[in-house]
């Protein structure tokens, strides 16, 4: 491809390698290639146009003549395809791209390197080409305002842009659109599961115990009791991740399965199978083809025939028929280059650059004034120009979706000023986390176009990149040729100048952002799958491993441990000389071997087949209905969360506002008062409509004589002056704002709402309706108000300037012109109009810009205290005089070079804000998510401590950290806002001092940009002191900073942390965390899919924590022990059989004792284990600092395994000592007295396991009760098929009966009795709200 920076360039030189701006016209100048002096040499665009008829050839005649000559070569198609890659394949009309691609083709013969080579040399040459090529409709921009070469970082982003045709699909391979949550490939899945599983020591162990049967001299009784126990282990645990990711795959696959509609674009003359048949009807199939080319090329002499003959008598080329149809489609078969067609709350499948935007309205129910419609009145501020671009500009656009008109009909079609704007409304919580709606406009340059002639259109976009806030790139216009003279045989095509506009930010729809706004979309995609700003923002998925697990490992590697100590302990004993048939380290290994039980292989099976059983149990929970559990290998981990990292839009709140309380100065409304405000309304706009001094339909501005006397006579001065000011403040409310009404019609109803950027002004919008002050119409120009009771217009404005609320600023203004008068033709006129400035926003900047008084501050603390969101509402009356001084000095601000934007900001700071009368403070109400407060009080009274990230404004985040009681009264909130890569290094660490002093009793709030700053330059000295904090709340945080904050708290802390989020952009943290949970919201499922457990609610978290969690982890760590137990006794055993037997490495219990002790004895006992629980439900969560205690990991700890240790060598050495003292007279394996002492052993064993297992049972559970007393019956059922183990003789005598009692006694009684003890002088703390 040719360089971008070429393309861009303003006066790129003209070279027989770029197209002149007249496509039927050969300069003779281009036959000689350029020399390497003139590589800088630029000329001049319209010298083209000024050159002599003479100096011309027809391209008719050069073209024809060639075509009756040689013809095309062979190698002529390869350096086709290679210049159809070089220039941009502008089509008129969507024209077939073979047609493109034959014009394109050299007209000299083709010398030299080979089209390969001369690939190379076009996206490696800086200088121009010296080939001639000749693209139809194409040709460069030569506007001096087109795309400047840039240097630095932007040249190097457009240094890798893509290029877009609409109509082609782009030769370069792009990843597909779909969705993937998938951990695992059909390649990878074995690799990644047995790295992960053979990774755990004990994996590792048995692996090498199985191998070492394959050795003869290693060799203990059958291979297969060794090998079977480990594939079944890894069968099953390969089995239950294969199963994991297959459901994710199928969850990823219905979300890519998603229809949207398409515009297909095409030219019934160039439509394949067009000749002697029907066209295809491809609305029925999700396939489309892909290829730019086909088999065949139409005849050259045709197609130039055609082209000439297609230039009407007007001069202009007409369309060649493309037509739009509409086609359905799946989400993971959309392209780069694909029209997508989106209507209202419809979710972005990819990321977009919108082309049209039409409003599907049918209308607004209330005609605007007269004096707006006719725009016959002139403006005070229209000498200043556009300011902040909102100013009124004259647009046009149209809704037609499939045409062959014009544009310039378009123009004529226009029938909303939205429709003229392209405005669009996009929700991007899920993106960003932000709740403001984004406002998104269409380019100027594609919003007139009808559908039909996007296939002009070229679209240049930048590298794909995580920024969501950043977007550089270009679209061209291709125009239609024109006819420069009638002569049919020197007929000359000029085509005019290719339109080029930037494109920014507020072009664009990013994926997983929702349309708002009730509108038809057209976009083209530029991005899809992995290069999206979304998907480039989340982490890959990770393999989770939990805690439980890793303890287990590192136990197992302690047991090794003694395991070949022992074994070399015994060999010592023995000597290392030992003797000749056996070697000293094959007498290690072989009791290696013999001892390997003690690290049971079915620990990890047990464990595994637990887990499931707790998702089970999770799943089945009626009180949390919907909960998914999609990662069953870690449920444990939720009984040890330490840190919750929550997500505020959509988690915590509903991200529904409501305006709860108003102050007037004097008198407070709320709740039931509002109905007062109501009247107050009623009658300051309805009391004129019957008396005879004003029409019904007179219009009301704040001077109105009966504006403030129309509360009533008899009421009192002071009741009066209330009703004044209610009237005052919800005149400013129902007119200080951004909000756009809309109609819209359901079950043959219609009815209006709302569309803003920011929900907070809907919810007052709403309210001043619901007092009876309804918003009909809102655009650039003006504002009308309508009556709720007379349904009349009473409030008509226009809109002068508006100063829309930003982050620094935190407020928002507008100036306003009132209309008055009855509505008529000529009633109102532009100098009887009242001027008026409104402006609201936060009371920590309104505070220093409203007139002296005695009430704001306490009452807007006592609102925040409440959790509500305060905005204070201010105005002041300007004159003419004073308005057109501000203006001028405003346009005059707004020129400026340097510091434009803080000289406009004085400049409104100095005219405009200036002693405001204040008329209010009000109270919006984030509403919070069901059951919140109580959740986070009792998560916090577990111990767990609570992070808010959130990607919102830090005023909107303290207020819901207040209302949610995220943050307690008694706690003071220390903020750090604004810190710069430029903030000196002892600035910032001072902002921590205070946090250092007192660290218990404080909560942080930090913005983005000083959060980025702390991990940045003071990493560690910021985390070591955040993780002491009860709470933190970050705002404006991105998805990467919300996961590296995530792997941060892990890193340093090495605790649990949980993530929990309902968005897209929570997906990288709910990945990064030791748990992610996700929450099936409003906006998708994105989160959910991602993460590892799916619940529906917020509240369900905490008995997720407290109740299953807790659960989970009990009965993990109790099964494991008890493993363990069973494994350790019977190597005890072993161990002292080897000692009586001379330290011989020959095995006690042989072959199926050995394998059937592990499972058919003691298996269902022991894994009855997973139905205990020590409190229940309602206790849990009565004590949630029962919770608190499982963090510590005290239910399996180093001191617990030891006890455990030492109970199991003391009860294997009483059962196998016993055995063989009480026994004894044995001389080897295989003799009576050996058998009478296995019989004896092994009976005791089994009694002992399962009696041990009722001992440590808290809560019985029928399966409980019937695997104890099924396993006995088994057992004795099984004895008489042991004949090649026991003496069947013996064990039916009193002497094998009375022997196994004793010996179970001793082994059974002293353990016992120590836990009652201690039990009874420390009793655990749920013994202790048991009660007993």
């Amino acid at each position: 491809m040719s360089r971008p920076h070429q393309y861009h360039q303003p006066n790129a030189p003209d070279s027989p390698g770029e197209d002149s701006e007249f496509d039927t016209d050969l300069n003779l100048q281009e036959l000689a290639p350029y020399e390497e002096g003139d590589r800088n040499v630029v000329s001049d665009s319209s010298s083209w146009a000024q050159e002599s008829p003479e100096s011309r050839i027809p391209l008719r005649n050069l073209r024809v003549s060639r075509i009756r000559g040689r013809g095309i070569r062979p190698q002529d198609d390869a350096y086709r395809d290679s210049d159809s890659e070089s220039f941009p394949q502008g089509q008129v009309s969507g024209s077939d791209p073979d047609a493109t691609l034959e014009d394109s083709a050299p007209l000299l013969a083709l010398n030299g390197p080979s089209a390969k080579e001369h690939e190379s040399v076009d996206q490696d040459s800086a200088r121009p080409s010296s080939r001639l090529k000749l693209a139809r409709f194409l040709s460069i921009s030569e506007s001096a305002n087109s795309r400047p070469a840039q240097d630095g970082q932007e040249s190097k982003s457009m240094g890798t842009s893509r290029d877009i045709i609409i109509g082609q699909y782009p030769s370069s391979s792009f990843p597909p659109n779909a969705i993937s949550n998938a951990k695992y490939t059909a390649w990878s899945f074995l690799p990644r599961t047995l790295y992960n599983e053979f990774s755990f020591f004990f994996n590792m162990y048995f692996l090498l115990v199985a191998l070492s049967q394959l050795i003869p001299p290693l060799r203990i009784g059958y291979v297969s009791t060794y090998v079977v126990p480990l594939v079944f282990v890894l069968s099953i645990t390969l089995g239950k991740e294969a199963l994991d990711d297959i459901a994710r795959r199928r969850r990823d696959a219905e979300a890519n399965r998603e229809e949207y509609t398409i515009l297909r674009l095409q030219d019934p003359a160039k439509r394949p199978g067009r000749k002697g048949g029907k066209l295809r009807n491809l609305k029925s199939s999700t396939k489309r083809p892909r290829s730019n080319t086909t088999s065949s090329y139409p005849n050259r002499l045709e197609v130039i025939e055609e082209e000439e003959e297609s230039i009407d008598q007007a001069g202009r080329s007409s369309s060649l028929g493309i037509e739009v149809d509409e086609l359905s489609i799946k989400s993971r078969d959309i392209k780069v280059g694909d029209v997508i067609k989106l209507g209202r709350d419809q979710r972005v499948p990819a990321d977009l650059i919108i082309l049209k935007s039409f409003s599907v309205e049918s209308g607004i129910a209330t005609p605007l004034p007269p004096q707006l419609e006719s725009g016959s009145q002139s403006n005070p501020s229209s000498e200043t120009g556009p300011l902040n671009g909102h100013s009124p500009t004259p647009n046009t656009s149209t809704t037609a979706t499939r045409s062959d008109t014009p544009p310039e009909s378009n123009k004529a079609a226009a029938s909303s000023e939205s429709d003229a704007t392209g405005e669009a409304f996009l929700r991007t919580d899920q993106l960003d986390g932000e709740t403001d709606w984004k406002l998104r406009v269409a380019s100027p340059l594609t919003q007139p176009l009808e559908p039909s002639e996007f296939t002009r259109l070229r679209i240049i976009a930048g590298r794909p990149s995580k920024k969501v806030n950043e977007f550089v790139g270009t679209i061209d216009y291709t125009p239609q040729l024109l006819a420069t003279n009638n002569n049919i045989n020197h007929r000359e095509l000029q085509r005019p100048k290719v339109l080029s506009v930037p494109l920014t930010i507020e072009n664009t729809a990013w994926a997983n952002t929702v349309l708002a706004s009730n509108a038809t979309v057209f976009g083209v995609v530029v991005y899809t799958g992995s290069q999206t700003r979304q998907a480039m923002s989340t982490t890959p998925p990770r393999s989770k491993t939990g805690l439980l697990d890793c303890e287990i490992n590192n136990l197992t590697k302690i047991l090794c441990a003694l395991t070949l100590s022992l074994s070399i302990i015994l060999v010592a004993l023995e000597g290392f000389e030992g003797d000749e048939k056996m070697k000293w380290y094959v007498a290690i290994t072989r009791f290696l071997i013999l001892f390997s039980t003690i690290i049971p292989i079915s620990l990890r099976v047990n464990l595994d087949m637990g887990k499931s059983v707790y998702a089970w149990f999770i799943e089945k929970d009626q009180g949390i209905p919907d909960t998914v559990v999609r990662t069953s290998t870690i449920p444990e981990e939720l009984g040890r969360i330490e840190y919750l990292l929550s997500d505020k839009t959509g988690t915590l709140t509903q991200n529904e506002m409501e305006l709860k309380k108003i102050h007037v100065g004097t008198v407070s409304y709320a709740n039931e008062a509002m109905d007062e405000v109501s009247s107050y309304v009623r009658q300051g706009f309805t009391t004129a409509s019957g008396t005879d001094v004003l029409q019904s339909s007179s219009w009301v501005t704040p001077s109105s004589s009966y504006y403030s006397s129309s509360i009533g006579a008899s009421t009192t001065r002071t009741r009066r002056e209330i009703g004044s000011r209610v009237l005052d403040v919800v005149l400013a409310l129902a007119l200080c704002h951004n909000v756009t009404p809309t109609t819209e019609e359901e079950n043959g109803v219609s009815f209006t709402t709302y569309q803003a950027s920011s929900p907070d002004e809907i919810a007052i919008v709403r309210w001043t309706e619901q007092v009876g002050l309804r918003l009909i119409h809102r655009d650039r120009k003006s504002i009308t108000l309508q009556s709720v009771e007379t349904s009349r217009v009473v409030v008509c404005v226009r809109i002068l300037d508006v100063f829309p609320f930003t982050s620094e600023g935190k407020r928002m203004g507008i100036v306003l012109q009132f209309i008055q008068g009855d509505g008529s033709e000529n009633a109102a006129t532009k100098e009887a109009g009242e001027i008026w400035f409104y402006q609201k926003g936060a009371d920590t900047v309104m505070s220093s810009i409203v007139a002296a008084n005695d009430w704001l501050d306490e009452e807007t603390a006592n609102m925040a205290r409440e959790g509500l969101r305060t905005l204070v509402v201010g105005r002041r009356r300007l004159s003419a005089q004073q308005y057109q001084d501000f203006s001028a000095q405003y346009k005059e601000a707004s020129l400026s070079l340097q510091s434009r934007d803080a000289r406009m900001a004085r400049v409104v700071r100095e005219n405009l804000e200036v002693n405001l009368e204040l008329l209010g403070v009000t109270g919006v109400e984030d509403k919070l998510q069901k059951d919140v407060k109580p959740s986070l009080e009792l998560l916090r009274n577990a111990g767990i401590k609570i992070w808010m990230l959130t990607g919102d404004k830090v005023e909107t985040a303290r207020c819901v950290a207040v209302s949610a009681k995220l943050v307690s009264r008694t706690q003071y909130i220390h903020t750090i806002t604004k810190l710069t890569p430029d903030t000196p290094a002892s600035s910032a660490l001072d902002a921590l001092s205070l946090l250092r002093s007192k660290p218990y009793s404080t909560a942080l709030l930090i913005d983005g940009d000083s959060l980025s700053y702390f991990l940045n330059h003071h990493r560690w000295e910021f985390i070591s002191l955040a993780v002491l904090l009860p709470a933190v709340i970050a705002c404006r945080c991105s998805p990467t900073q919300k996961a590296d904050i995530a792997y941060l708290i892990r890193q340093f802390t090495k605790k649990r942390v949980a993530c929990i989020g309902d968005g897209g952009n929570d997906v990288s943290m709910i990945q990064a965390a030791d748990v992610g949970v996700g929450i099936v919201g409003k906006e998708g499922r994105q989160a959910s899919l991602a993460a590892d457990f799916s619940i529906t609610s917020f509240h369900h978290l905490t008995k997720l924590l407290v109740w299953h969690g807790r659960n989970s982890y009990k009965r993990s760590a109790k099964l494991a022990q008890f493993i363990i137990h069973r494994g350790l006794i019977i190597s005890v055993c072993q161990t002292i059989y080897s000692i009586a037997a001379h330290f011989e490495p020959n095995i006690l219990y042989r072959d199926w004792l050995l394998v059937g002790y592990a499972t058919v004895y003691t298996m269902a006992p022991v894994f009855s284990l997973v139905l205990d629980k020590d409190v229940d439900e309602g206790l849990a969560n009565l004590y949630p600092e029962l919770y608190k205690e499982l963090t510590n990991g005290q239910s399996l700890s180093y001191r617990t395994f030891f006890v455990w240790v030492a109970v199991s060598i003391y009860q294997g050495s009483i059962i196998q000592g016993l055995s063989q003292i009480l026994v004894g007279g044995f001389k080897e394996p295989g003799d009576a007295k050996f058998q009478q002492m296995v019989s004896v052993s092994f009976t005791v064993l089994v009694i002992n396991e399962l009696i041990m297992v009722a001992c440590e049972v808290v809560t019985w559970h029928r399966i409980m009760v019937a695997s104890l007393l099924g396993t006995m019956v088994i057992y004795i059922g099984s004895v008489p098929l042991l004949g090649d183990y026991f003496d069947l003789g013996y064990v039916w005598t009193w002497g094998f009966a009375w022997r196994v009692a004793a010996i179970s006694a001793i082994s059974l009684v002293p353990p016992y009795s120590v836990k009652i003890l201690r039990r009874t002088l420390r009793p655990p703390s749920y013994r202790k709200v048991q009660g007993f």
